[in-house]
């Protein structure tokens, strides 16, 4: 997979514009190497200052990108820190007022948090970690965007200058040298399973567990989808034809429809909910934040559009059943 394809998959879909441009930048060292006068042509001289002159302009926007990308990781990783500081501060002072409620001569080793809290709790270290993992995510994906654009402009441009940035600039900067975002994720991993989970890394792991980034869907369910797509397609035309040109279906065929209407439009509705998913997705719209779905369990177009299908083939034959039900009988 191309690594533009690997970036626009990866991504945080709200932080879309916050990551590094690199089909910008792409098209840019192209266009360079395009319109470069022909060495057959030109001396070399004039070759040189052209593609100077686009280095000059190219490493300008490299500066705006790495400039943006450490504000924005800046920014998020202070509200990762007062988030973490908070979400202990509450556990803390839940343990507390647990331990002051027993008595000194009935103290249990195994602290046993209210349940209700304990779930609210577990469930907001939940979603606080997929934060950091996103987070953790930006931070490489931006780095290896900046190590895979400099080595293609060294390659087009045949310089080493790109190496030279990667380490001067990037390698340099805070979202790269800055580990903080590590640590906060060993801290929460720590703290969920020391506290929330009495010592059960397991458990609390896989509380813990995130999707993963780059949803594939399975090749099983999409053949599943176009194998019952296509079924329904077929047995919705039969229906057609058989109400168009059948003999004894004339006196059912108004029966059929006040029958068989209500669960068609349900069935619509499931098609047309999975291609709003695919177009929310393919917009960059985060559908699971909005909506507040579980991130870590939700179904995906695919999904919801193998179930139209499914249903869709169950109503075509008993729609058939019913015009034909004379002639079964």
């Amino acid at each position: 997979m191309k690594f533009a394809e690997h970036l626009s998959a990866h991504i945080t879909p709200e932080w879309r514009k916050q990551y590094i441009n690199y089909e910008e930048m792409k098209a840019m060292l192209y266009t360079a190497v395009e319109e470069a006068p022909a060495m057959e042509s030109v001396e070399e001289d004039v070759i040189k200052r052209h593609f100077a002159n686009f280095d000059e302009n190219f490493y300008h926007y490299c500066d705006e990108e790495l400039k943006k990308i450490n504000t924005f990781y800046s920014e998020k990783l202070a509200e990762a820190t007062r988030k973490y500081a908070a979400l202990s501060a509450q556990l803390r002072s839940m343990v507390e007022n647990q331990q002051k409620a027993k008595t000194k001569s009935h103290t249990l080793k195994r602290i046993n948090l209210p349940y209700r809290k304990a779930q609210e709790l577990k469930l907001a270290f939940s979603e606080f970690y997929l934060s950091l993992i996103l987070l953790q995510n930006y931070q490489n994906l931006n780095h290896t965007g900046f190590r895979k654009i400099l080595k293609k402009h060294d390659k087009l441009l045949r310089s080493d200058n790109g190496g030279r940035w990667q380490k001067e600039q990037v390698e340099t900067s805070h979202f790269f040298t800055n580990k903080d975002i590590d640590k906060l994720i060993n801290d929460t991993e720590t703290t969920v399973t020391g506290t929330l989970e009495g010592g059960d890394r397991q458990k609390a792991m896989k509380r813990l567990r995130v999707p993963p980034l780059g949803e594939q869907q399975s090749p099983w369910t999409t053949f599943k989808v176009g194998l019952f797509s296509g079924s329904f397609v077929v047995l919705f035309i039969a229906v057609i034809l058989s109400a168009i040109f059948h003999e004894s279906t004339g006196e059912n065929l108004k029966i059929a429809f006040r029958l068989y209407r209500g669960p068609l439009l349900l069935i619509e509705f499931v098609f047309l909910m999975g291609v709003n998913i695919y177009g929310w997705r393919s917009s960059g719209v985060n559908h699971v934040l909005i909506f507040e779905l579980d991130p870590r369990n939700h179904l995906s177009e695919q999904h919801l559009m193998e179930m139209a299908a499914i249903f869709g083939v169950v109503w075509t034959l008993s729609l058939l059943s019913f015009l034909y039900s004379a002639s079964l009988s």
